[in-house]
């Protein structure tokens, strides 16, 4: 029995768990297999003898007058047998000989123990690591999975998924690498402890090993966004204005970072300074870029515009979109990059949409329409009267307050309105194009067997050249002297005063 008092005791030590929760697994084990090889429903209590260190097995039954249930129960005479001082009501202990258990039951006693060992152990792990995440630990590469990591923490076994890999990394067994537990996963069937290499929390924390200022607190970490692998953005800020927050992390000729650096296997980092201003924390965030201006669209929702000069719109982007991806990780706002060309046009465009709005439907009022159906126009939405053209009449039916014959109605004002944008015939728009009247003045008699549409022929002759106009004249007149220039004459002047008005006013009508 020494044999398995020291067993349990080795067990216990290795695994860092209390001997009890071990002896009470032996305990479990030896009931299991006990139901098992008896396959009886009785009660069985498993004991460890505190002398020889052996485990008894027990049958439980009760004492009592009638016997109702002999599974479990028995008479009083049976039992004062076992135990003279018995009283009804009495648990009565009967021996079983665990002798008899034979193989298969001791394996099922193995396997139950090793199962009750393991969940001890996982609650002493998760008991231990669950308040330790993101600590920075130590560790070595014990077995290679596929693609992931089994390390040895010491105490106990942890992870390193893919997914929380740098891809610049790779390892092999016996290799040291350092970490931050990510989480204790108290169900998972492997190891509990998951750990990161690319979490921000591990440049956080090689930051606070490396430089003195972090550790003691005058300098602080603000945050930190990272893509591991390609680039880290750690925001850093001074409690000590005579303190430097930037070139503290950097170190005499960037020794201090270099460090890191090469801990991260050439990840680039950005060391940014802290700022309570948004824009200002900004314009440092999307450094090595030059920002031209940043406004802030909804401070609530933290959106915010920055634009760039057009040489600098890549750079600010980044390489897939990294680093302004980044910056806006790290102020937890965001970001609209665009280039001043962008803004330019977008300006532009928004300028011309507000200059030609279109005709108000108020104008609509000169040609019939009443000042209450433009009223309920206006609070449905309809401004203009290009937009009032373009609704169909099952619309406009749906308005409040406009029936079928408001709606023809309006047709009528907007066809009417549209009508005055149309050309003229053509014989108009020529007769116009003279600049001459079509009738004769008024107090000037026609000449005799003259009809009144004869002086359009004669406006017509006024645009001609000279030697037109005067065969045209001609024609109308006996004498070329009493009609004066040819060019000048007014339509229908045939008579003599007619002439010589005719004569005397067009020098100051048509400017001498």
């Amino acid at each position: 029995m020494e044999t398995i008092f020291q067993s349990i005791e080795i067990l216990s030590k290795e695994k860092g768990i209390d001997p009890q929760i071990v002896f009470d697994a032996v305990k479990d084990a030896m009931l299991i297999a006990a139901r098992k090889h008896y396959r009886t429903n009785e009660d069985y209590v498993a004991d460890m003898d505190p002398k020889t260190g052996a485990i008894q097995l027990f049958a439980v039954k009760k004492a009592v007058e009638v016997v109702e249930d002999p599974v479990h129960e028995m008479t009083l005479g049976e039992a004062r047998r076992i135990q003279p001082d018995a009283e009804v009501g009495a648990e009565i202990r009967i021996p079983k000989n665990t002798d008899s258990l034979g193989r298969i039951s001791a394996q099922t006693a193995k396997q139950v123990i090793f199962q009750k060992v393991r969940e001890a152990e996982r609650e002493t792990v998760y008991n231990e690591y669950s308040g330790r995440a993101g600590e920075l630990v130590n560790c070595t590469v014990k077995r290679v999975e596929g693609p992931e990591y089994v390390l040895d923490l010491g105490k106990t076994e942890a992870k390193l998924t893919k997914k929380e890999q740098s891809r610049l990394e790779s390892y092999s067994v016996g290799d040291r690498v350092r970490c931050v537990i990510r989480l204790v996963d108290k169900a998972s069937k492997g190891p509990g402890v998951l750990v990161s290499r690319a979490a921000p929390e591990l440049v956080m924390r090689l930051f606070e090993q490396e430089v003195p200022e972090i550790y003691d607190g005058t300098v602080t970490i603000k945050g930190c966004a990272r893509e591991a692998g390609e680039r880290t953005k750690i925001a850093v800020q001074s409690r000590d204005r005579d303190v430097d927050s930037v070139g503290a992390c950097v170190g005499m000729k960037g020794m201090r970072v270099q460090s890191i650096i090469r801990e991260l296997r050439g990840e680039k980092i950005d060391i940014i300074e802290f700022s309570d201003d948004p824009v200002v924390f900004a314009t440092h965030a999307l450094s090595p870029a030059k920002v031209s201006k940043i406004s802030i669209v909804d401070p609530i929702d933290k959106q915010m515009e920055v634009i760039v000069d057009d040489s600098q719109l890549s750079l600010a982007i980044g390489k897939k979109g990294q680093n302004v991806r980044l910056a806006a990780k790290l102020l937890g706002w965001k970001i609209d990059i665009k280039s001043e060309e962008e803004k330019r046009q977008e300006v532009e465009t928004q300028m011309a949409a507000m200059v030609a709005p279109g005709a108000p439907v108020s104008v609509l009022i000169d040609y019939g329409l009443s000042e209450k159906t433009v009223e309920k126009l206006l609070e449905a939405g309809i401004g203009t009267i290009e937009k009032l053209g373009g609704m169909t009449p099952e619309q406009l039916e749906e308005i409040d307050g406009i029936g079928p014959r408001g709606v023809e109605k309006i047709f009528e004002c907007v066809n009417a309105y549209y009508a005055q944008f149309e050309q003229p015939p053509v014989e108009e728009a020529a007769a116009g194009s003279t600049g001459q009247e079509v009738t004769a003045p008024a107090g000037n008699e026609s000449s005799e067997g003259t009809e009144p549409g004869a002086p359009i022929e004669e406006a017509a002759v006024d645009g001609q050249p000279q030697e037109a106009g005067e065969a045209a004249q001609s024609e109308q007149f006996d004498t070329i002297e009493d009609a004066g220039s040819p060019t000048h004459n007014k339509p229908g002047a045939g008579s003599e005063a007619g002439l010589g008005d005719a004569g005397e006013g067009t020098p100051e009508n048509h400017g001498g």
